[in-house]
């Protein structure tokens, strides 16, 4: 067997794993929601204060919109529901707090730059391309 064969056997074989990083990725992202979701959840009028504080327009609308958009984010990456819907708002929240919070810090997370967001993002964007994968209410409900 030459080289091109062995990598395109690889590659068939690799190719049934391809839901696994799906999958670890809704996990991380849930991760990565879950936080910010609950301590929105825990204290919106301290939310809408911030949002205020950076000049944010409508922060009371804002502040729900991010928290919903989250908690909602968190429930169906971990149902494997919708989400390629629900990536669509969760990109554009990301995109929100880079512009609003994140940018002004440069790239990198430690000092609170827009890496992580834009990490996400690249998740999402990822989970819009090629779905949830097989682990998925997702791919149970499109496969029946």
């Amino acid at each position: 067997m030459n080289l091109k064969e062995n990598y395109f056997n690889l590659i068939s074989k690799l190719k049934h794993l391809e839901s696994i990083p799906l999958l670890l990725m809704r996990l991380i992202l849930i991760i990565g929601f879950f936080g910010p979701a609950k301590m929105k959840l825990s204290n919106i009028e301290s939310i809408i204060k911030w949002f205020e504080s950076m000049h944010m327009p409508l922060p009371a609308l804002n502040a729900y919109l991010a928290t919903a958009t989250e908690s909602l984010g968190v429930i169906l990456l971990i149902l494997g529901l919708g989400t390629r819907i629900i990536a669509i708002p969760l990109i554009i929240t990301m995109i929100v707090a880079i512009i609003t919070v994140h940018l002004g810090h440069a790239f990198e997370a430690g000092n609170n730059g827009f890496e992580i967001p834009l990490y996400y993002i690249i998740m999402l964007f990822t989970l819009i391309v090629y779905g949830s994968g097989k682990f998925s209410i997702d791919h149970l409900v499109n496969n029946k």
